[in-house]
């Protein structure tokens, strides 16, 4: 085999395996424990082993989910599971607006829905925990929250966060390999009361059931973290049928499944 070939084989080998990777759409977190922004007392809280999706789902893969599953469609939801926001971006029937980029994170989209998409890929929406777990990375560190420009970055994206029409994968991976927890879009979450305070003590919990997006953090264990506060009160305003501007989603999944 010349000099020529084997190089050429390698070119293709080394293409062929970014393909795969950037095709891969989930990722495994390996089981560890943080503090949770909620509660007096300074209990670490363990996030067993799972997976979690790589990126924000998009227009692209939402739309094929609408057109297998046509009661989502927004003239065909129930206003029991979306208000009047939902997927105001479509024409109607599975085609969004032109203009729309099909690899934007689908915002607009109701908590009963981004359950139902997930569901449909054997997958379920990451539980709040999972989230800020995942979330506390770097692209260097699996927990950069005592780090200034980590939290200095992130804050200035909330201070501005208008960028859900920018495609996914646009910001860099962290630690663990997953994109755009920060810089893109709002997620939702799986879990509802599981940090919602009303009084003094995690104990006390409001068991209001339209609440679904974790909740607000009364009785921070740091309130200097303001970055994961601001999540905690966004959650904690929200209801299971809003469907807003830039709230997206992804997917997570058992790591038995």
């Amino acid at each position: 085999m010349t000099k020529v070939i084997r190089l050429l084989l390698v070119f293709i080998t080394t293409i062929g395996t970014v393909q795969m990777l950037f095709a891969q759409d989930m990722v495994t977190i390996k089981e560890g424990s943080y503090i949770p922004l909620y509660g007096n007392d300074s209990i670490p809280k363990v996030v067993q082993t799972f997976k979690m999706d790589v990126n924000p789902v998009t227009y692209r893969e939402f739309q094929k989910f609408l057109l297998n599953n046509p009661a989502w469609l927004k003239e065909n939801v129930k206003g029991l599971f979306a208000d009047n926001a939902y997927l105001i971006r479509w024409k109607g029937g599975a085609t969004y607006n032109e203009g729309i980029n099909p690899d934007s994170p689908i915002t607009y989209v109701s908590w009963f829905a981004a359950k139902k998409y997930c569901e449909c890929q054997n997958k379920r929406l990451p539980t709040t925990d999972e989230w800020e777990y995942v979330s506390m990375a770097s692209e260097d560190k699996m927990d950069a929250r005592k780090e200034e420009d980590y939290n200095a970055k992130i804050l200035s994206w909330y201070e501005t966060a208008n960028t859900e029409l920018d495609v996914v994968r646009s910001n860099p991976k962290n630690y663990w390999g997953v994109y755009d927890l920060h810089g893109l879009v709002w997620e939702w979450t799986l879990d509802f009361n599981s940090v919602l305070i009303s009084g003094e003590s995690r104990k006390d919990i409001d068991n209001d059931p339209n609440l679904f997006c974790g909740a607000a953090a009364v009785g921070a264990t740091d309130l200097m973290n303001y970055a994961a506060f601001m999540r905690y009160a966004f959650r904690g305003s929200i209801n299971a049928k809003y469907s807003m501007k830039n709230l997206g989603f992804r997917c997570a999944k058992d790591i038995a499944n």
